[in-house]
């Protein structure tokens, strides 16, 4: 394996740089799970998108709206498809090695348009979440900063086969913790931040890179692969 060339980068537009290496591409989906146009969580996803670009990756900014489906109704997908918003969501997810995902908390869980966004998608085959790796950020003006609305929404995506990172970010007091022009007011938090990007970057890299063999991933010990009730896939060993 070639020794990467190590150069100076900052996910910011002033302040301390980071050291990260010349990385080999990758590319991430970057998106806000809220719908309002103000929305704190869509300022931290900004941010995290411009952190990917600043250290070698192409980021994938999208607005959620754009992926707006209607609540799931197994009748309507049977006479009328999928929806195309989770249509989008799914070609996006297939262009990209991992996705960002910045989230709210709505009664200590995660909001009910992402939940059914995932359902729908969810549908596809082959499942666009399965080995995927995601990344979840959340704002609030609360003193728990979204935390608890993270911890529900690694379930549903865990149990879909994505590789969800352990460090999760959760930015407390968000309406006083990020400034007019979009930046964290403080920079140990923004150091933070900076370091759980890079280091989902890193891990993103080696996995598509220099990925290790893997033959098979069963959610539950003794559980039989059944195609009729499956979620996660069986993929095939690297080569």
């Amino acid at each position: 394996m070639m020794l990467a060339h190590v150069r100076q980068s900052s996910c910011r537009r002033k302040g301390p740089t980071v050291t990260v290496t010349q990385r080999s591409p990758i590319r991430i989906l970057v998106f806000a799970a809220s719908l309002r146009q103000e929305s704190l969580n869509a300022r931290l996803a900004a941010l995290a998108a411009e952190c990917v670009r600043s250290n070698g990756g192409a980021a994938d900014l999208a607005p959620m709206r754009e992926f707006d489906v209607p609540a799931y109704d197994g009748d309507v997908e049977a006479g009328e498809g999928i929806p195309e918003g989770a249509e989008r969501l799914r070609r996006r997810l297939e262009q990209v090695d991992g996705f960002i995902v910045a989230s709210p908390e709505y009664n200590a869980s995660m909001p009910g348009v992402l939940k059914n966004l995932i359902d729908w998608t969810s549908r596809h085959r082959p499942q666009p979440f399965n080995e995927r790796h995601a990344l979840l950020l959340s704002a609030s003006p609360s003193m728990a900063g979204g935390n608890r609305g993270l911890w529900a929404l690694r379930i549903p995506l865990e149990h879909l086969g994505a590789r969800v990172y352990p460090d999760m970010f959760s930015l407390a007091q968000a309406h006083l913790g990020i400034s007019a022009e979009g930046q964290l007011v403080d920079p140990e938090m923004q150091a933070r931040f900076d370091s759980n990007v890079v280091n989902f970057m890193n891990l993103v890299e080696a996995a598509k890179h220099y990925p290790c063999v893997k033959q098979a991933w069963i959610e539950y010990l003794g559980e039989k692969p059944d195609p009729a009730i499956d979620r996660v896939e069986v993929s095939a060993a690297a080569g």
